[in-house]
């Protein structure tokens, strides 16, 4: 995924410390029931379309902003999928981010699939019962826009900061 200018403007003066970054997938079906993919151009694998929305984005104007860019379909968002705080990563240059991941379930209305900027190498559509091999994170998250609901996680029990008096 290309660094957007507003990130690169941050780590000039933040360094390669963590940022809390929203991000964006979108789980993309045809009228045929089959789901888009890209193969990544930086990792080579096949992926779900995400990316970060610009500042003051609204995170479904980013997922059809970022399936057109990546792969020429045009879409149209249906439904939240998932919200999910994602694990932090560290990148070869030693950013650290970590991803509050918004995916949206998405149905293609025009376009041709094709690779359409260079972080991709490849975009294709594939049933649901013959994907490629994927990450965990987006074989997940086709699942779960497979399924008729959001699916709602309970938090973590946090610890009390008040104190109770008996």
């Amino acid at each position: 995924m290309a660094t957007p200018d507003f990130i690169r403007d941050i780590r000039a003066t933040a360094g390669h410390q963590l940022l809390s970054l929203p991000g964006v997938t979108a789980i993309v079906f045809d009228d045929e029931g089959r789901v888009l993919l890209g193969r990544r151009s930086d990792t080579g694998k096949w992926s779900v379309i995400g990316g970060i929305p610009d500042p003051g984005e609204q995170p479904a104007v980013c997922a059809v902003r970022e399936v057109y860019e990546e792969t020429a379909v045009r879409c149209e968002v249906e439904r939240v999928v998932l919200v999910e705080a994602r694990e932090p990563i560290r990148y070869p240059n030693g950013d650290i981010c970590q991803f509050m991941d918004i995916t949206l379930r998405c149905r293609a209305v025009g376009g041709e699939a094709r690779v359409n900027d260079d972080e991709s190498l490849d975009v294709a559509w594939f049933a649901v019962d013959a994907l490629p091999e994927l990450e965990e994170f987006g074989l997940f998250r086709i699942k779960q826009a497979m399924a008729d609901a959001p699916t709602w996680f309970a938090p973590a029990a946090a610890p009390s900061t008040h104190s109770r008096r008996t």
